[in-house]
């Protein structure tokens, strides 16, 4: 790929002193704040060593940074910015960007600034209180505005508004007297800091005005020889946070007024800012690094940026961003003419509205939720909740918390299958960190006499979660026994796909103390088949298959087979690490008394609740005992399903049916996926493509999804967006250890032709694949890990033999 320097990104030459931030306050803040040191790479705000420079510009061509752009005619407004605000992400800082050329708004999230706490003291029925105060909320860090009086968008004219992609950059261009004027906005991982960089051509300049504000009620102070702005607070749980900025330009005049920054006459404007907390991954630290201070870190990292030219800036982020963005190419076939001259909100609603196919559309979205992994998952970060790290207040619905009933589970399908494997890193280190504290909840106050879903033995060990958790090891709304085995299928899954035995050593306690929980959970219970043979078999004790039904039914199918998982993958790991032999066994021997779902002679469904009756809503939202078709692998199309299975759970996903939140329908696409259902499964990611109007259920007009409600505007849940990606990849790629079918469920809207680079296969592998009139013609398999697996393709299938490292391509199949 082309790389050359962007014609029209000029940031300047390296401005005068005087419009720079005085060096003397730069090494005084920074001698302060040294003893803060990066904690094993885990969610942290803490000094860092300068980044490395690229020597050359690193990036795209003009016309290939084209390919990659979403656009749009219009600004996004103050009053709807999780609807209409662009994201930005560095993995722990986030933003959205409003893009008005008179007032550029950033909404600015740190993914540790939590309040709340451990949340130990439970309620009279023995579940744990679920408020902003106790088991706490994500909330915003700070806003920055940047006024320009005199580009009211009533004097402006060619206005574009763009995302790019692939170099993770938010960028906006319009003309007013015939100057064009030209903002890039990003999140810079090397540097820690969000950069906007005004520009123009014809001979324009800027004048206004840049105000940091907290979120809190914090006073916002600023150091006129040092040029910048900042705030400091501490939450009443005691996390320390503060956030600053500071500006220059190479011409015009750059002051410090009261607490506000001034800009006048400058043709270009460089605005850096960041923030943190305290926060650290340390439950025997209380999660606080005592020696950091946020307000001056943030002032250091600020002041280090702006040492560098905004083109030195934005190469260093380019230079970390794309890499990442190019490990997956896709191409499910062309667009026309037409579509691609609609920008995206009105390609959206055209796809809806007339129902055409759009190839680029329905890739370019799976591009975008590639962009908000890169943008908001790192290793360094904690893991993405319900909103990911874009919010537009202090008040996001169910705190913003990491759900464990599908929702965190959701948010990290995709990164393996879209060759984003290293973003998956953020869950892992969040559970190992959080490992001591639920730990101690469960068996502290698991077994209280008035939680309903106690262990009946008496028994406990290992741990579990509620279904709401947060970054301080608290749970909040209500216990969930089989989250712990929800948790770990995400966590060994991506075992599966990287094949790495380090990673299988680092979860392996996780593994072991779920396996723990359920050793001394399960309990004794006798039934009857079809043939009137009794026997005895071991189930899950009181519980509540989510979110329906009664709250105290035994056995139920979700967590039968969550288990059923739990305890096969636990074999493998202990066979694959050499350990535990003995407790193995003894495993072994629970999973073989485990109680299977059965067909109900009632519904001809796969049953629910261990009942013939159907006790829920029959179009619920969750596919709760479908878990074994998707993400698990018991039930599938082939031999090994027995076929009254196979059809009881095609007959209950019928049942579920095809709308609902986008969640959901992105599980329903996945599990029809499963089923080899092409123009089902396509047609949920395409009911994900509706345009959100009024608040209801599709995507915004910023591609995020939103979830309808009785009242309000709609709520924005990411994992939709997450889930929809690893729809699509599913419909072009199954897999599993030991097996890869290809094209599995290739929908006609992407028959004609078509490749895909970079997706990940369970086994350890990498795939690329193109195709032609619905058959594979290409596929080259790289071993990252895996030496052999039996691929399926074109209606036949052959055993492929490779070394680590080494790939293989078999052309004209």
């Amino acid at each position: 790929m082309q790389r050359t320097e962007a014609p029209d990104s000029r940031p300047g030459q390296q401005p005068a002193e005087i419009h720079r931030p005085n060096r003397r306050g730069f090494l005084a803040l920074a001698a302060g704040t040294g003893a803060a040191v990066a904690l094993g790479g885990l969610p942290a705000f803490t000094a860092s060593a300068a980044p490395q420079r690229p020597t050359a510009s690193p990036l795209l061509s003009a016309a290939d940074a084209a390919k990659n752009q979403l656009w749009w005619q219009a600004p996004g407004s103050a009053n709807s910015m999780i609807n209409q605000g662009l994201p930005v992400g560095n993995g722990r800082l986030s933003a959205l960007a409003s893009n008005d050329p008179s007032s550029e708004l950033l909404m600015i999230t740190d993914a540790s600034l939590w309040t709340g706490g451990l949340n130990d003291s439970l309620t009279d029925d023995g579940q744990f209180p679920y408020g902003r105060d106790d088991f706490g909320s994500l909330t915003l860090l700070a806003q920055l505005t940047v006024a320009i009086p005199d580009h009211d968008l009533g004097n402006v004219n060619n206005y574009r508004r763009t995302l790019d992609l692939a170099q993770g950059l938010v960028g906006a261009t319009y003309d007013i007297s015939g100057v064009t004027y030209q903002r890039q906005i990003f999140a810079s991982r090397p540097d820690d800091s969000i950069v906007l960089y005004f520009s123009q051509h014809g001979g324009g300049t800027y004048t206004g005005t840049i105000t940091l504000a907290g979120t809190h009620s914090e006073t916002t102070t600023a150091d006129s020889a040092g040029r910048y702005a900042s705030f400091g607070a501490t939450l009443g749980n005691g996390l320390k946070y503060g956030a600053a900025t500071t500006a220059y330009s190479s011409t015009g005049k750059v002051l410090v007024n009261g607490t506000t920054i001034t800009f006048s006459g400058c043709k270009d404007l460089t605005v850096v800012v960041s923030g943190g907390t305290d926060y650290a991954p340390d439950s025997a630290a209380g999660y606080r690094n005592p020696s950091v201070d946020p307000q001056a870190l943030a002032r250091t990292k600020v002041l280090a940026a702006a040492r560098h030219s905004a083109n030195t800036l934005l190469h260093t982020h380019v230079a970390d961003f794309l890499p990442l963005s190019g490990q997956l190419d896709i191409d499910l076939g062309a667009s026309s003419a037409a579509q691609r001259e609609l920008d995206t909100w009105d390609r959206l609603q055209a796809r809806w509205r007339d129902n055409v196919p759009d190839p680029e559309l329905e890739a370019a979205y799976l591009q975008f939720s590639r962009y908000l992994m890169i943008s908001g998952s790192r290793a360094g970060s904690l893991p993405m909740g319900l909103q990911g790290g874009w919010l537009d207040g202090n008040d996001p619905d169910w705190m913003g918390d990491y759900h464990t009933d599908i929702n965190i589970q959701m948010n990290y399908w995709a990164t393996d299958r879209v060759g984003l494997s290293n973003q998956f890193d953020a869950l892992t280190d969040y559970c190992l960190a959080q490992l001591p504290d639920w730990s101690d909840l469960t068996q502290r106050l698991f077994n209280t006499p008035t939680n309903r879903y106690r262990n009946s033995s008496g028994k406990i060990a290992g741990w579990t979660v509620a279904i709401s958790t947060n970054p301080y090891g608290g749970g909040g709304w209500w216990w969930h026994p089989a989250g712990n085995a929800w948790l770990c299928l995400s966590l060994f899954e991506h075992y599966e796909f990287t094949q790495d035995r380090a990673y299988l050593e680092k979860i392996y306690p996780l593994l072991k103390g779920a396996v723990q929980f359920w050793e001394a959970r399960l309990i004794t219970t006798t039934v009857t088949d079809a043939s009137g043979a009794s026997r005895e078999v071991l189930i899950n004790d009181s519980d509540w298959s989510p979110e329906q039904g009664p709250l105290d039914a035994k056995g139920i199918t979700y967590a039968q087979e969550l288990v059923w998982n739990l305890f096969g993958n636990y074999h493998t790991a202990t066979t694959e690490l050499g350990r535990d032999a003995a407790y193995r066994a003894t495993i072994d021997g629970l999973r073989a008394r485990l109680y299977l779902p059965v067909v109900s002679p009632t519904s001809g469904w796969l049953e629910e609740w261990m009942s013939p009756d159907n006790l829920g809503e029959t179009t619920h939202r969750h596919l709760s005992p479908l878990i074994g078709l998707f993400p698990g692998d018991r039930i599938r199309p082939d031999d090994s399903t027995p076929k009254d299975i196979l059809a009881g759970a095609t007959a209950l996903l019928t049942a579920r049916g095809m709308t609902s939140f986008g969640w959901a329908q992105a599980w329903r696409s996945l599990c029809w996926s499963r089923l080899k259902d092409s123009e089902k499964a396509y047609q949920e990611v395409v009911n994900n493509l509706k345009p959100s109007v009024n608040g209801g259920n599709g995507s915004a007009q910023n591609l995020f999804d939103i979830y309808e409600v009785s009242q309000g505007d709609g709520i924005f849940q990411i994992e939709s967006n997450f889930g929809t990606a690893a729809a699509i990849i599913e419909m072009l790629l199954y897999s599993r250890p030991g097996h890869v079918e290809l094209l599995p469920a290739l929908p006609a809207a992407w028959a004609a032709a078509g490749s895909i680079s970079g997706v990940g296969v369970r086994g350890g592998f990498v795939a690329d694949l193109s195709w032609k009139n619905g058959k594979v013609t290409q596929v080259t398999l790289k071993s990252v890990g895996g030496s052999s697996t039996t691929l399926v393709c074109n209606g036949s299938s052959r055993q492929i033999s490779v070394r680590t490292g080494q790939s293989v391509t078999l052309r004209n199949l």
